[in-house]
């Protein structure tokens, strides 16, 4: 699938006028040049189908949780919201919360970081996107994983940074000596997600070790993106900032990026936070959230204090709900084949539909069409952009490797999913190992 203002080929159409003259490419903007992600062309057709059918869609495109936040986060909302608390906070966010987020780093994560460090933003997502456009430089290269969360990509475009993809090793699993080899003398930039969307990989505290030596080493900063960090289901949960508690503050390299959405299912509430590497890296990214968003919402804030007063209970009630499903719902996908195994980490796992000889986008569309089950295709995390030196993306194609891969988000209802994944099953045996009504 090409971006609907390329041709088949990814090549980049003329845009046109009213009157049906070109538009020069030349005017064409960083962020009109992006495709819109394949989780967001789900979502709309996951709706349109429901209109037209008059049936509920079983979703397991997008990561919303079943539950909900514990009853003290929403009394702490209204209590704010009753109690007049809704005018402007600092851009950094109230200090209350803030100080609460860098004693559960110190406590939980091992992380040290000071309230002079961390700012408050509406979701980790816009804390992501303040945070790469606080780093970025002209010309400047930023490593992401060949299989990637879409939004990772978007955003660093979006900031002006030129993505450059890295292979991935077996079982989707990172290897420095492969992130070198993809590495130039612009590269200023390396994102680590663990647990990983899409793939639920957990790292182990050697893997992220040698990666954080490799950017040391080559003096890039380190993104830790750590919005699933209480979802394990093996291993432990290491944060890579907690491996440069004893550098001086001036010399780390590592910003870590934390969501309230997954925790404690706050999704609708958009709340996250930011723990910077260091003073300048905070004083940049304050200038950087005072042109975007002024303050994060009060109320909200207050919400996220008392999340933080009942971490422990709630987010281990919350990933106990979530590896249930995986453990009961998901298994039969091991026995079919469709998975080597059950995800580490993480609220989703990665489907390989080769035997129905279907590739990925026809599959999705074909369970929805046919099961009523919305699911997203793979190759959609495995954009590969060419982008020219203004910024702007020229084209785009996907890795091949990825045209048989589907994402399925575990994390909703456990009939629902079990449900959805009978009907995958139903749909596979369809299509036949042969590859029944397959238009490749």
């Amino acid at each position: 699938m090409t971006h609907p203002a390329t041709s088949p080929n990814g090549r980049r159409k003329p845009r046109q006028n009213k009157d049906g003259t070109s538009v020069s490419s030349d005017i064409l903007s960083a962020a009109g040049s992006i495709p819109s992600s394949c989780l967001h062309r789900i979502f709309r057709a996951a709706e349109a189908k429901e209109e037209e059918s008059g049936t509920e869609v079983v979703k397991l495109h997008v990561g919303d949780p079943y539950f909900d936040p514990a009853d003290n986060v929403a009394d702490a909302f209204v209590d704010a919201v009753r109690r007049g608390e809704t005018k402007y906070t600092g851009v950094e966010g109230l200090p209350e919360l803030r100080a609460a987020a860098v004693e559960k780093l110190r406590l939980d994560n091992g992380v040290d970081s000071a309230v002079s460090r961390l700012l408050i933003s509406p979701g980790s997502c816009q804390g992501l996107a303040a945070l790469l456009q606080s780093l970025a430089e002209p010309g400047a290269e930023i490593l992401l994983p060949e299989l990637h969360w879409p939004v990772h990509l978007q955003q660093s475009v979006l900031a002006g940074f030129r993505p450059v993809l890295y292979a991935l090793g077996d079982n989707f699993r990172p290897d420095p000596a492969t992130i070198a080899a993809a590495a130039t003398p612009r590269t200023r930039v390396l994102v680590i997600n663990s647990p990983a969307n899409p793939t639920g990989v957990v790292l182990d505290r050697d893997e992220i070790a040698a990666l954080l030596e490799l950017a040391r080493a080559r003096g890039w900063h380190v993104i830790s993106d750590e919005a699933y960090e209480h979802f394990l289901y093996e291993g432990e949960h290491v944060s890579v900032a907690s491996l440069e508690r004893d550098v001086p503050v001036a010399e780390r390299i590592v910003h870590s990026v934390f969501s309230f959405s997954k925790s404690f299912a706050m999704t609708g509430y958009r709340l996250g936070y930011v723990a910077l590497a260091n003073d300048h890296a905070a004083d940049v990214m304050k200038v950087t959230q005072e042109a975007n968003i002024i303050g994060t919402s009060t109320p909200v804030q207050y919400a996220g204090i008392a999340a933080l007063e009942t971490r422990a209970d709630a987010a281990a009630t919350n990933r106990k709900l979530v590896q249930r499903n995986r453990d009961v719902a998901l298994s039969p996908l091991v026995r079919a084949g469709l998975m080597n195994e059950l995800p580490a980490g993480g609220w989703y796992a990665m489907l390989d539909v080769a035997r129905t000889g279907l590739d990925a986008e026809t599959f999705a569309t074909r369970l929805l069409e046919r099961k009523g089950v919305a699911v997203v295709p793979g190759n959609g995390f495995a954009m590969r952009p060419d982008v020219d030196e203004q910024g702007r993306i020229r084209s785009h194609d996907f890795a091949p490797w990825a045209r048989h891969l589907v994402r399925v988000a575990f994390c909703v209802d456990p009939a629902s999913l079990e449900s959805g994944v009978r009907k995958i099953l139903e749909f596979v045996d369809e299509c036949g190992d042969a590859g029944a009504g397959s238009s490749r």
